[in-house]
């Protein structure tokens, strides 16, 4: 009887503690190519809520000055790093656009950061006769991305970098939990077509070669639970042994007491 009745809560303790291949990053052997092929990285396209650094200099800095964004003397000390580039530089509105002094009202949504320099180059050229001299500069004013989920440090973030993998977006999150799925994270991605929805293993040495490992600006990132959780079993073997032990003797009291009545 005792052994039937054990039976199940082995198998209770077995499939309920979190295996250590789940929580093992970048598994297995890489893949040799025996062919090289072009990356597909397809330029970011920008979207509402964007905010560009749009540097203008020429060899007469008297020229360029007037087209650039005035700062306020309050302003001087501010650090860009410190998440201040929202009040230096261009935010896009609810239209696509941005304005800047002179130039005006530019629509720039959808468009690349390279379109939008030879936009503002070609603006340029109708007030400066030199415009062979004129260096523009156009990009992102930090890589703005949100995780969700089980992660230690859940919310926005802003990266100031060029590119940002998945990995350094959940390294900065503080690592994805005990209980979270690393097989199965989640990258929503909004574009001028709808909302896209991508599933990376990060168990997984491949994913690497994801086209969504390098994510975009405005991604968002979910890292859903285990079945583990929302069984309420405890995360590690100790964890679990504890409960079983507990459940165990609650059947053992009451199957004694459920006798002597």
């Amino acid at each position: 009887m005792k052994k039937y009745f054990l039976l199940p809560l082995f198998f209770f303790f077995l499939f309920s503690c979190v295996s250590s291949k789940d929580l093992i990053y970048l598994q297995g052997d890489p893949i040799q190519k025996k062919e090289i092929k072009r990356v597909n990285d397809i330029p970011y396209k920008l979207q509402i809520g964007d905010i560009l650094n749009i540097d203008i200099k020429c060899n007469e800095e008297k020229l360029v000055a007037i087209f650039k964004k005035q700062v306020s003397e309050n302003s001087v000390n501010i650090n860009p790093s410190q998440g201040n580039s929202y009040f230096l530089d261009y935010s896009i509105d609810s239209n696509g656009n941005v304005r800047m002094p002179i130039l005006g009202t530019i629509n720039v949504l959808g468009y690349t950061t390279t379109e939008v320099r030879k936009k503002i180059e070609n603006g340029l050229k109708k007030f400066i006769k030199n415009s062979e001299d004129i260096f523009v500069s156009v990009k992102l004013s930090g890589i703005r991305y949100t995780v969700i989920g089980e992660v230690l440090q859940p919310g926005p973030k802003v990266v100031y970098q060029n590119k940002v993998s998945i990995i350094d977006a959940i390294a900065n999150s503080g690592d994805i939990t005990i209980v979270g799925n690393r097989k199965k994270v989640e990258v929503i991605r909004n574009s001028i077509s709808g909302t896209e929805k991508f599933l990376v293993d990060l168990t997984d040495i491949n994913a690497l070669n994801s086209h969504v490992f390098y994510i975009k600006s405005n991604d968002i990132i979910n890292v859903v639970p285990l079945k583990q959780k929302s069984w309420g079993t405890g995360t590690t073997g100790l964890q679990t042994l504890s409960t079983v032990i507990s459940i165990f003797t609650l059947l053992t009291s009451t199957f004694i007491l459920a006798r002597n009545i």
